[in-house]
């Protein structure tokens, strides 16, 4: 077999993705009728694919001597193995308070799709990530086209199981258990296109699908990828009548995708969110003490994986986190959230990428209100991106801007 990695990893990773049309396809026929189904009723069934695609994926890429030479390195080896070391600390210590083990094996799964950003960190440091990027973006077209085809036949004519949309009838959800899972997937999307300037219109495409699924989190996540592309080209001495009123803005944009009109719930006030009680309930009940804020009160427990195959009530402890940091906080403590916040943050230090500041916010902003590295595609597509940014060293940024990183005959494709 003849390995061509830098061409046939968009194809993999555009199979990988696509895979969301196929997992949800029991439930989705379901809310067409008006029927919500339990999601775990047939969780396995369609969704074991994307489980094989994964696989597929990192195994192709193994067998690319460069690649798995450089992932073999000790550099590498020393980051995986202190996350490993930890997280299986975590894992006893959720076992020492009782909990079954497929709790804690819950709360590992946010790192099933890390293997796709150890590929993007290669892909970037063998200088073919923004070839890779592109070719992707260039396939997510069709993906996008889809979804928004159906989407807009769903804001028409689906019953409204979810809210009311802007079209009038249900708010739509794609190939999706809900709207927000569809938001959020488009938003990425559009994330996606603005990285490639050629396809800018399937940004806007990708944005307006986004603000049609009624999710406050993927209204927002949006506006953002909006704002850095009018960021971008504004001139520097301009940019500061943009981020003077950046949050006063983001404060607008939450009531605007809070209200009846975008949302399509009539019980959205942020001011009386359930998210914000939970929180606030969460931290005042559970956190008993030194040892449970730094190392957390229960691995998995919060883990949207449990409560889709299980119910949120059927473990002692368990809930609906609805926030990547909450979830952090009680899985892994204090010392895991501040890991993840801070090499979030040492990405945009030593990343050469031109887009590193947008990416980073990005993933920052949609863990708020999401578990993100547990809704798929998203986390498949936010993981190879970070590793892409993150493996972009001023070697490769050079490299880029010398040669523009288009496969031959790509920039035809687009047009």
């Amino acid at each position: 077999m003849r390995i061509r990695f830098e061409k046939d990893l968009p194809l993999l990773l555009f199979a990988l993705v696509s895979a969301s049309a196929l997992a949800s396809l029991p439930q989705v026929e379901s809310a067409w009728n008006g029927v919500r189904e339990v999601y775990g009723e047939q969780d396995f069934g369609l969704r074991i694919l994307r489980e094989v695609l994964l696989l597929v994926l990192v195994a192709y890429c193994f067998l690319e001597p460069r690649f798995w030479r450089g992932a073999l390195s000790a550099e590498i080896f020393a980051f995986l193995g202190l996350i490993g070391a930890y997280a299986l600390f975590e894992v006893g210590y959720a076992l020492y308070l009782d909990l079954p083990l497929v709790v804690p094996m819950a709360g590992l799964r946010v790192f099933e799709y890390l293997p796709v950003a150890l590929i993007g960190f290669m892909s970037s440091r063998l200088g073919g990530a923004e070839s890779v990027v592109h070719r992707f973006a260039f396939y997510l077209r069709y993906y996008v086209a889809v979804q928004g085809a159906l989407a807009i036949a769903q804001a028409i004519l689906a019953p409204p199981l979810f809210g009311v949309s802007l079209l009038g009838g249900g708010r739509p959800f794609g190939t999706f258990v809900s709207p927000n899972l569809f938001g959020a997937t488009l938003a990425t999307c559009a994330l996606v296109f603005a990285l490639v300037p050629a396809l800018r219109q399937w940004m806007f495409a990708s944005v307006f699908l986004a603000l049609l699924s009624g999710s406050r989190t993927a209204f927002i996540s949006s506006l953002l990828v909006v704002f850095f592309q009018l960021y971008s080209v504004l001139r520097p001495r301009d940019r500061w009548a943009l981020i003077l009123p950046a949050p006063a803005l983001a404060v607008g944009a939450l009531l605007l995708a809070s209200s009846p009109l975008l949302s399509g719930r009539d019980d959205a006030d942020p001011t009386q969110d359930g998210r914000i009680d939970l929180w606030q309930r969460l931290l005042s009940s559970q956190i008993d003490g030194p040892q449970d804020l730094l190392f957390g009160w229960g691995l998995g427990l919060g883990s949207n994986t449990i409560n889709i195959l299980y119910g949120a009530e059927y473990f002692p402890g368990q809930f609906d986190s609805d926030s990547l940091y909450l979830f952090l906080l009680n899985g892994y403590g204090l010392i895991g959230l501040l890991a993840y916040v801070g090499f979030l943050w040492l990405t945009t230090r030593v990343s050469k990428h031109a887009n590193k500041a947008l990416v980073a916010v990005f993933i920052f902003v949609a863990g708020l209100t999401f578990n993100l590295w547990e809704y798929f595609p998203q986390n498949a597509i936010l993981m190879f991106l970070w590793g892409t940014v993150l493996g972009t060293d001023r070697m490769s940024a050079s490299g880029t801007a010398e040669n523009p990183a288009v496969m031959p005959g790509l920039s035809h494709e687009i047009r």
